[in-house]
């Protein structure tokens, strides 16, 4: 099945599904025209879709993706912020978009997410992010790092149904999301951000690299074994991928996944080496 390179969100909105991730960026781990570099190249290479939170690198990585796209035409992009959870409260949430807006030069988010659950309640952020959509500031707002339990917690709040995506870690390494939050999910007709598809902040990256499954199905395609890790991710219609990089070259090998369709032959090695959940799993954020 030829990828489909975005998706319907619940308000009628269309969004990419493969994006930009900047965790780490902004950090001073790569040279600064390094990273920048990598982001502008991908959007060279039609990625539209940018990631970001003003956690990383405390307000950095929204400023070095300001830059990248500071040539670009802004109704052609889709930009993703999160908010601290103790920012999501009426006190601190108004002043985090605009400081949040400011570094990335821009006057409105297409997304911006409750980070984590924190000490406020869920019905205070839902309150601040319905208001925030009303002021014209967020095109729409969703959560990250919602287990099953938390978005039915969600969905009984009014208005808390109005979220757009979910993000959680995801990977084929990882797969507990499988057990009943991608299928809670799908019936609610809400996508899941994947964010580390290539499991670069996780222990496990190295053992899926090296995986002889893995490398078995990058060798029939030609490809490289990340770029079939993010083609397993990407297998999902309902699935959003977000890798980072700071490399350009590999920002070109991320876009180019997807060309990539892994064959039912293909998922049943992978699902060999790394099996789907056969129960509940506790929600993975590294």
């Amino acid at each position: 099945m030829a990828f489909k390179s975005s998706l319907s969100l619940n308000d009628g909105r269309k969004m990419p599904r493969l994006g930009m991730g900047t965790w780490y960026l902004g950090q001073g781990l790569h040279p600064h025209d390094q990273e920048l570099a990598a982001l502008r190249t991908g959007l060279d290479a039609g990625i539209r879709l940018i990631d970001t939170a003003e956690m990383y690198g405390d307000g950095a990585a929204e400023s070095l993706v300001g830059e990248a796209i500071s040539n670009c035409r802004r109704e052609d992009l889709f930009i993703v912020s999160k908010v601290y959870p103790h920012n999501a409260g009426i006190s601190h949430i108004f002043d985090s978009v605009d400081a949040t807006l400011s570094r990335l030069g821009t006057d409105y988010l297409d997304m911006y997410l409750l980070h984590w659950r924190g000490t406020i309640p869920l019905a205070e952020t839902v309150e601040c992010m319905e208001e925030l959509v009303r002021q014209g500031k967020i095109c729409g707002w969703g959560v990250s790092n919602f287990d099953t339990s938390d978005m039915r917690e969600l969905w009984d709040i009014p208005g808390g149904n109005h979220c757009a995506v979910n993000q959680d870690l995801y990977h084929l390494g990882s797969r507990g999301v499988e057990w009943d939050l991608l299928p809670w999910m799908r019936q609610k007709n809400l996508p899941l951000m994947a964010y580390c598809p290539l499991a670069q902040a996780g222990t496990l990256r190295k053992g899926l690299l090296e995986s002889e499954a893995v490398r078995e199905v990058a060798s029939a395609h030609g490809i490289s074994p990340t770029q079939v890790l993010l083609a397993f991710v990407l297998r999902d219609e309902n699935v959003i991928a977000i890798p980072r990089s700071a490399s350009p070259r590999h920002v070109l090998e991320n876009a180019a996944t997807r060309e990539v369709e892994l064959t039912a032959e293909d998922l049943s090695l992978l699902d060999s080496a790394f099996p789907a959940p056969t129960e509940k799993v506790p929600l993975e954020m590294e």
